[in-house]
């Protein structure tokens, strides 16, 4: 978390944007940044043992135990950072959505919200909202994701649960799939980046912050 949101801060290549695809070491639950503690804690898991960090970003609560996370940085001036936050949204899940279609899977984007989904975010793999990825042949949801727009940029947080999407994908056909479809949304060609080098006490010092209960608790 404290590494995506340092790549929207302090991104080296303006006219650039960067997409990154990682993994966990350990269990690990991570909620929005609006969310309360409490009603955050109530939704978890009883009994098991996990890592539960607050995102910079917005949305419910996510469960990382069996996922494919991602988060895409666009640095500010971009076409699509200035879209507003639904047609963003839309345009990169329907990227993420051609991607699993390579691979068999019949996914598509939620054209419209439920009738009865009122109210505040959840557990996001619970129930699909508008423009989240999910299968077709049932509505059963693949796909979500959480933005924060600042002064730098956009970044953008997503989560595929791997069980909904099967068992064939091929994950790193699946990655370069994914990357090429947003480079296409984005008019960028999608190449191999090397890590920036950011600053090792501004990384320590967000990443104690984003560990402290402070953070967490914040709300």
């Amino acid at each position: 978390m404290a590494l995506d949101f340092l790549l929207l801060q302090r991104f080296p290549e303006p006219q650039i944007a960067r997409f990154r695809h990682y993994g966990w070491h350990r269990p690990a639950f991570t909620f929005g940044y609006s969310q309360k503690i409490a009603a955050i804690r109530a939704s978890l898991p009883a009994g098991e043992r996990f890592d539960l960090c607050r995102r910079p970003t917005g949305g419910g609560l996510v469960d990382h135990r069996d996922d494919w996370t991602y988060s895409l940085v666009i640095p500010r001036g971009h076409p699509l950072e200035e879209q507003p936050a639904p047609h963003s949204y839309r345009l990169i899940h329907e990227a993420l959505a051609v991607a699993l279609r390579a691979q068999g899977v019949a996914a598509a984007v939620k054209s419209a919200p439920d009738e009865d989904a009122a109210g505040p975010a959840g557990i996001c793999f619970e129930r699909a909202e508008k423009s989240d990825v999910v299968r077709a042949s049932d509505g059963a949801k693949i796909a979500g994701a959480a933005q924060k727009r600042n002064k730098h940029g956009l970044l953008f947080q997503g989560s595929l649960w791997r069980p909904a999407a099967g068992a064939a994908v091929d994950w790193d056909q699946f990655h370069g799939d994914f990357a090429a479809q947003l480079a296409t949304v984005m008019g960028l060609a999608a190449a191999p980046a090397p890590w920036p080098e950011l600053n090792e006490e501004e990384v320590t010092g967000l990443t104690e912050r984003y560990e402290s209960p402070e953070w967490l608790e914040q709300r």
